[in-house]
């Protein structure tokens, strides 16, 4: 992986200045230990949809501070979304969660424990029936530096209960989210969650672009405050976006995320999709899109860069596990910053700013990505851009 060196010169590459002081506009790459293969992952069964399964099984990772009950830090994850969600023990969250965690979502962020407990009694009031299966759980890290995991899951479940949008409808739901979680001695502290819920209100026949209206209109879009910090400063600044830094020897998992993001929405390079992507590569987005090949990649991101065309992206977190031989499952959180200038995916422009942030799974094989599963905060984005205050053209 990178030395200091080059990390050094990819800062310069991007404008970063980390001197003392300085305004932080990317975020430096976090050091922690990453899972060489598959030994403890989802695939492999543990962690399995019946949570007596694992309890008499030996110990597969060190796990100081967390309950005897789990294995590795894969289980825990599967076994406490089953504990909590389907087995309905909503007060398992103040063990798991710490009382001040920070919980960034769709809708923005909030704090505290409290936060967590009330928004999951509400769903599963909602969806008292809805199953969570574990999908995948990319992983990294350990017992002293911390674990990081991003746990992708299906949904599946039926609308009989009222919530925020209305009566129950009696629909049957099924769709997918992904949760990165910082855990450490058997609490998460941080979590970062998308629940896809323009897919979720679509299938149960709620129309979304009048939902997100009301829900902006409701105040509950997040102030952009610092996050607006990224490239589309540069490009107000009028300076150019400079094309990533060269890899070194051998494949960079790291180098090789953070040039494609870079390259392909600050440098406007789609070809840098040609360059990371398997010609067959399968592409699942959010509000359930799904694609094949490399032409369904490039118009996802034709599309975002179309609507807003002064967009700015920097990716926040990387974190993966596997090798060479078996490939590698990485995990990447993003945000981005643009204004909605373009005729592209959101209808005619309205001049307003919007903040994204997303959660990407990218799954690599022979240096190549075949396979990738995107969710961003869609329906939070559509609020901020259809809310009924005077927009910025409205205005002119």
């Amino acid at each position: 992986m990178a030395n200091a060196d080059e990390y050094r010169d990819e800062d310069a590459a991007r404008g970063v200045d980390r001197s003392p002081g300085a305004p932080q506009a990317m975020s430096a790459p976090v050091r922690r230990t990453m899972p060489p293969d598959y030994s403890i992952a989802v695939r492999p069964g543990n962690g399995a949809d019946d949570p007596e399964g694992p309890r008499h099984a030996a110990r597969r990772q060190s796990l100081r501070g967390f309950e005897d009950t789990y294995t590795d830090i894969v289980d825990y994850i599967v076994r406490i979304t089953h504990r909590i969600w389907e087995d309905q023990d909503v007060g398992y969250i103040y063990d798991t969660y710490s009382p001040g965690c920070r919980l960034y979502d769709d809708s923005g962020f909030r704090y505290g424990v409290e936060q967590l407990v009330d928004g999951t009694i509400q769903s599963i009031n909602a969806f008292p029936d809805c199953r969570h299966y574990a999908d995948d759980v990319i992983w990294a890290g350990d017992d002293e530096q911390g674990f990081v995991t991003s746990h992708r899951a299906i949904n599946i479940g039926h609308h009989t209960g009222p919530w925020r949008w209305g009566p129950p409808t009696g629909r049957r739901l099924e769709t997918w989210v992904i949760a990165n979680c910082v855990v450490r001695e058997n609490e998460i502290y941080e979590e970062w969650v998308l629940y896809n819920t323009a897919a979720k209100l679509t299938q149960l026949g709620i129309d979304v672009v009048e939902a997100a209206r009301i829900y902006g209109n409701e105040g509950g879009v997040a102030p952009l405050g610092e996050r607006n910090i990224t490239e589309v400063e540069r490009l107000a600044g009028g300076r150019r976006p400079k094309p990533y830094p060269a890899p070194g020897t051998g494949f960079d998992l790291e180098h090789t995320v953070r040039a494609l993001f870079h390259d392909t929405y600050n440098r406007r390079d789609l070809s840098a999709i040609d360059r990371a992507y398997a010609p067959n590569v399968r592409w699942h987005g959010t509000t359930n899109r799904s694609g094949y090949g490399r032409a369904d990649v490039r118009g996802m991101a034709r599309g975002l860069l179309a609507t807003f065309p002064d967009l700015g992206m920097q990716v926040d977190e990387v974190y993966w596990m596997g090798n060479e031989n078996d490939g590698f499952s990485a995990s990447v959180r993003w945000t981005a910053v643009g204004t909605h200038r373009g005729h592209g995916m959101y209808g005619r422009p309205t001049g307003r700013r919007v903040h994204l942030w997303g959660i990407s799974q990218l799954y690599f094989s022979g240096g190549r990505i075949i396979e990738e599963w995107t969710l961003f905060n869609e329906f939070d984005v559509l609020a901020q851009l259809l809310r009924d205050d005077p927009a910025p053209l409205a205005r002119a």
